[in-house]
């Protein structure tokens, strides 16, 4: 079977020990050329692998001229550890400050609602109330249909299309009117030219 390709990791791994184990600062170039000699990393994936350790911040670049030059030394991975140990518990103290005030509020709470049975009526009657509306408003929405509102709408869309269907046959009418009197054009031939049948009629 050929060889195991290395992972994404193993080439951060290996690529990070190049800067450790020299000390050195390198070129892009550079690397391309060290990555395959030293660790066994393909040449054309340097670029991405280093690219990744600079924006994990395991890599520093900093560029002099016209050129990028990269390093890391063990003690800054070292800093930039217990820096983020740092952030991390000083977000647990102060979730943990949090924590213990809300503990406060709710213990204060509960001593200002004591439990009774007057207390637990009113709850179970608050619980039923909700219950039932959630049932009546689901009633209602199946007949929705028969809403008074919903009624008034639909009224007002019958009118508002009856006008406009008197509307455009009027305006046909006077387009008719106008074609037989101007041009002297039979009105049957203009209908069947418009595509008007026997079933058309006004609406008064």
């Amino acid at each position: 079977m050929p060889p195991r390709g290395l992972s994404a990791e193993e080439k951060r791994v290996r690529l990070l020990e190049i800067f450790h184990e020299t000390k050195d600062f390198f070129q892009l170039k550079e690397l391309e050329k060290l990555g395959p000699k030293m660790k066994g990393i393909v040449s054309q994936t340097v670029k991405d692998v280093l690219q990744s350790l600079v924006d994990d911040g395991l890599v520093q670049a900093d560029k002099i001229g016209s050129s990028n030059f990269f390093w890391s030394f063990p003690s800054q991975r070292g800093a930039m550890m217990q820096n983020r140990l740092n952030t991390v518990k000083h977000n647990q103290a102060v979730h943990q400050s949090q924590l213990e005030e809300l503990r406060t509020i709710l213990e204060a709470e509960k001593a200002a609602r004591p439990e009774s049975d007057g207390r637990q009526n009113a709850l179970s009657k608050l619980t039923a109330a909700q219950d039932n509306l959630n049932v009546l408003e689901k009633e209602l929405a199946q007949h929705g249909a028969c809403d008074p509102v919903v009624v008034e709408e639909k009224k007002r869309a019958v009118i508002l299309a009856k006008e406009a269907a008197i509307r455009w046959t009027d305006n046909y009418s006077m387009l008719l009117s106008h074609f037989t009197r101007q041009f002297g054009v039979d009105p049957e031939e203009v209908k069947k030219h418009l595509g008007v049948d026997d079933t058309y009629e006004d609406i008064m």
